[in-house]
């Protein structure tokens, strides 16, 4: 068998173009299409999620490191021959702090708040289906009672369609998306001016079993703010300001039966 013809390295060269491509993803480098793709391979694969959670892990770890030191002037040092050895000393040093410091930093980004499995699914699937134009919903809001029963009966729960008309966004539809743990219902909104949110709903199989307050996932110009209501969870994405997508988010969890009140 050529070297051409080896599995193994056929699997290893497939590997690597993955992370090429969910590293060009995460760093906003990939083209429009590829962007979509890779999204909607995401959106399908948990084993790609968790490699892009976890990049973002280690991306906000750095941040987080060398915050503290990002506005400070960059110092020029001269060497001289004879103390060379130590300044190696130093650096060995300051290598093995960064790396007690990561290892100690990693664990509280990953585990004090990191968005759940649910959220960064509404995020990508908000990337994937908000820029649709004749394939954005399954369902249209003229069907809207259809939309609603059809939905309800596979997530095996009963599903409201909170109204954002005096937010200036109109129910645009509905589809049916793969879940964390079983379907995923999302429901779209446009405003006049083209904008569009998305709600995404889980069902309520009690795998959320702790209750999370409205929180934010960012991810470029998208944001999601998600929380968690009697064991299903729920997520607001778009692309407006910050400031209004919050207001509707605390809106939208209390139409649908949350208590954002005792998170604000």
């Amino acid at each position: 068998m050529t070297n051409s013809e080896r599995p193994d390295q056929a699997e290893s060269s497939a590997a690597a173009n993955e992370l090429r491509a969910l590293s060009a993803f995460i760093d906003d480098e990939a083209p429009e299409a590829e962007r979509i793709e890779t999204a909607a391979r995401i959106a399908a694969d948990p084993v790609s999620a968790a490699t892009v959670a976890a990049y973002r892990a280690q991306d906000n770890a750095l941040r987080a490191l060398f915050a503290a030191t990002a506005d400070k002037e960059p110092q020029v040092v001269v060497v001289r021959p004879r103390r060379r050895y130590l300044m190696a000393a130093s650096w060995l040093v300051v290598g093995i702090a960064c790396g007690f410091l990561m290892h100690m930093l990693l664990p509280v980004l990953d585990q004090d708040h990191p968005p759940p499995p649910f959220a960064q699914r509404a995020d990508i699937a908000y990337a994937v289906y908000a820029p649709e134009q004749r394939h954005a919903v399954e369902v249209a809001a003229s069907q809207e009672d259809h939309l609603v029963t059809w939905l309800s009966k596979r997530l095996n729960r009963t599903l409201t369609i909170p109204s954002l008309h005096e937010y200036g966004f109109e129910l645009v539809g509905g589809r049916l998306l793969p879940g964390e743990d079983g379907p995923a219902a999302q429901f779209m909104y446009q405003n006049a001016s083209g904008e569009r949110l998305t709600l995404y709903m889980t069902s309520g199989s009690g795998k959320h079993k702790d209750e999370y307050a409205i929180r934010m996932l960012r991810d470029g110009s998208r944001r999601t703010y998600y929380w968690t209501t009697d064991h299903a969870g729920y997520a607001l994405s778009g692309q407006i300001g910050e400031a209004k997508l919050r207001a509707i988010s605390f809106d939208t969890c209390a139409a649908l039966g949350g208590d954002p009140k005792k998170w604000q």
